[in-house]
Formats: C-alpha cells, structure tokens, sequence
C-alpha cells in the first residue's frame, strides 16, 4: 500500500524520471509513511493498554517469566513480523513502554528483519522446508541470545532509556478510567513520543533511501563474488552494515549471489546484516538508548550473523 502511493505521488503526481534520484525519493515516501504510521499506532496501543495495566504491574510480569519464555515471546513475535530494521523500532519502543527488559525489547529488535516471511518461502522452493526451518530457528536463536546477552551485560542499567537527563517516554501517573479519557491519553501520548522523534526517524529514512538508490545490486556480485569462502562471510557482514536494505527486497541478490557460485551462507549473511542492523536504525536507536548500547547490540548480533554464515557454508548447505 505505501510503495503503491509513494510509487504513484513521485511517477504520476509529481512526474519524475525513472532514474536513481527518483528511486530514492520513492524509498523515501514510503518508508516514512509507513514508519510513522506504524509508530502512532503501535506506541497509540501500547498507552491504551498501559490505562488497565499499571507499568510495575507490566514490568513484574516480565520479570518473573521462567525459562526465558518473555525473550522466546518477543523474538517469535518478530520472527512473523514482516518489517525491517527501521520499522521495528516502533515495536521494541513498545515493548520498552509496557516495561518490559531491554533484553527482551532487542529480542525483538533483533528477529524482526532477520527472519523474514518471503526468504522463508522462497528458500523453502529453492532449498527444502529443511533449509528454510534451519534458517527461521537460527534465526530465533540469536534474537532471543542477544537479548539474553544484553540483558546481563547491561542489567537494571539498561532500563534508563533516557539521553542527556531527558526520558522521551514520561512518567505513569494518574492515569484516566474512563473510555474517552484513556482514548485521549492515549493520542496524547503517541503525539508526544513521535513529536520528539519524528526528525530523527526522517534523517535515518534519508540515508537509507539514498543507499538503496545509488548502490547497484552489481556492486555486491562484484564485491563478493571473488573472495575465499573464509574472507567472505565476514566481508558480506560489513558491506551489509551500512547498506538499508527489506530482506523481500534483497532476496533476488541472495539467490544470485548464491547461482553464481558464492556459499549460501556468505549470501545470507549479507542478507541479515542488510536486513536487520543498518546504519538507519544506528541514527533512530540513539535517540532512546546510548551509543555503547547500540555497540553492543550490532556487535552481538554481527558475530551472531557470521557465527551462522560460516555454520551453513561448512556443513555445505
């Protein structure tokens, strides 16, 4: 829906030329569109929600589940997600708005794009349910493995979400019993949080378009495609860093990339790094959380992705 009315305001409306420029622009539109949207509504959700349940009831909840079961939650709440980096992030604030462990809030963060519904089923035609099962798991695994990991690295520390003295969530207090009371403070809410961030949301937006429309497909045949299976799982990781990439959008890479020759374990690894840490998301996250928090994420993550690119290359799959 928001490609098609992006596609139609840069084509039709304002009649530009198909070229590189114009596919920016047409990114642009409409991932803002479809961010924006996404943040009122979900962070709209949680605040209605939040009227009935009380954040240290929430908060207590989270805490007390056994086993990790609050992680696997959040990351198989990602896994069927069908969103980017950069449209996750609507979500994790969600998750961290109900009072949930930051642990468990990148659990999310970090399943979301790496495990995507149309890899699945495009894997599952080229490679066997098998293949694809192993790539939705592994990728479980290391979104529930991250949160775990921050969590204990970072502790009660992690719950201040807050830069330079300012929290952008607030504070629960008095909260409305009434229906119309609670819509409203709800919206309220919602506009507060995306006021403060909408600019950051839009400069994040910005880079990636500009990526996804001057980076040709080629570059990453080319890049890739002479490396040793060694050097190139690694490699894949850091071009797929700075790159803003859907994982929908860059299946046809992977399965080029992986006709010609290159292990399909580098090609995935290019994939989840493009998909799911981008430097995009980097700029929207530093609004919430701190920079060594942000280096922890991708650096766990990151080594996570190259762990599981070398697992599929050497077992041959």
């Amino acid at each position: 829906m928001f490609e098609s009315l992006a596609h139609f305001v840069v084509f039709d409306f304002l009649k530009l030329a198909e070229n590189q420029l114009s596919a920016s622009v047409e990114f642009f539109a409409a991932d803002a569109l479809k961010i924006s949207l996404l943040m009122l509504l979900v962070i709209f959700g949680i605040s209605f929600v939040r009227t009935f349940l009380p954040t240290d009831k929430l908060e207590k909840l989270f805490r007390k589940s056994k086993f990790g079961v609050a992680y696997f939650f959040a990351a198989i709440l990602g896994a069927i997600t069908p969103f980017c980096s950069c449209s996750s992030i609507p979500l994790f604030i969600g998750f961290l708005e109900a009072g949930a462990p930051l642990g468990v809030a990148f659990a999310f963060l970090a399943t979301s794009p790496l495990v995507n519904e149309v890899v699945f089923a495009v894997m599952s035609g080229k490679f066997g349910w098998k293949i694809a099962g192993i790539y939705a798991a592994s990728g479980i695994i290391l979104g529930v493995l991250a949160g775990v990991i921050l969590e204990k690295i970072i502790g009660k520390r992690g719950l201040s979400i807050s830069q330079k003295g300012e929290n952008i969530f607030g504070t629960q207090s008095n909260l409305p019993t009434v229906f119309g009371e609670r819509v409203k403070y709800s919206a309220r809410r919602a506009v507060a949080i995306f006021g403060k961030m909408w600019w950051i949301i839009l400069i994040g937006i910005a880079i990636g378009a500009g990526i996804h429309g001057f980076v040709p497909a080629e570059f990453f045949l080319e890049t890739l495609g002479g490396n040793s299976q060694i050097w190139s799982v690694p490699a894949a990781v850091i071009l797929g860093v700075p790159i803003y990439a859907r994982s929908a959008s860059i299946v046809p890479i992977i399965f080029a990339l992986a006709e010609k020759g290159l292990p399909l374990g580098t090609a995935l690894a290019l994939m989840m790094s493009a998909a799911g840490l981008s430097l995009p998301e980097a700029v929207m996250l530093r609004r919430i959380i701190s920079l060594r928090i942000i280096a922890l994420f991708f650096g766990i993550v990151a080594a996570g992705i190259i762990l599981l690119g070398f697992t599929f290359n050497f077992v041959g799959i």
